[in-house]
């Protein structure tokens, strides 16, 4: 990468092995690569939906907070699912993940259904782009 451009990746995270976590561009824009629900060991520890949701966002805001960034600085979102049933289902329940994460703050936001993810447990990738306050 260019020196206009810093790879971003949380020391808990997993090695990044042909990718990078995030990429903060010059102009302070964090692009944040797709999060998946795993854990810091590359495990997943629950497949119930919410569990992935909430560690998928998680795992974003890691990104986020590693940049020198917060949550509320997140400006742009997009969640694919592999099962928009286990989405709608489970709806009332992420309400509240979100708040604790996120406040009221809502990016604009796509949901995109997907037939499949990098892993074969993942039920949801959140992707999202931040716009970080200048250093």
């Amino acid at each position: 990468m260019s020196q206009r451009h810093k790879v971003i990746h949380p020391a808990h995270f997993p090695p990044a092995r042909g990718y990078a976590n995030g990429v903060v561009t010059s102009g302070r824009t964090l692009h944040i690569a797709g999060q998946i629900g795993w854990e810091r060991d590359g495990t997943f520890a629950d497949t119930a939906f919410r569990a992935q949701f909430a560690r998928a966002l998680d795992n974003v805001i890691d990104v986020v907070h590693a940049a020198g960034g917060f949550p509320t600085d997140v400006v742009k979102m997009t969640i694919y699912v592999t099962d928009m049933d286990a989405y709608r289902n489970a709806a009332a329940e992420l309400g509240p993940i979100w708040r604790e994460r996120f406040g009221k703050h809502y990016p604009a936001m796509a949901l995109v259904g997907v037939t499949d993810l990098v892993h074969p447990d993942a039920m949801i990738e959140i992707e999202a782009t931040a716009s970080l306050l200048q250093e």
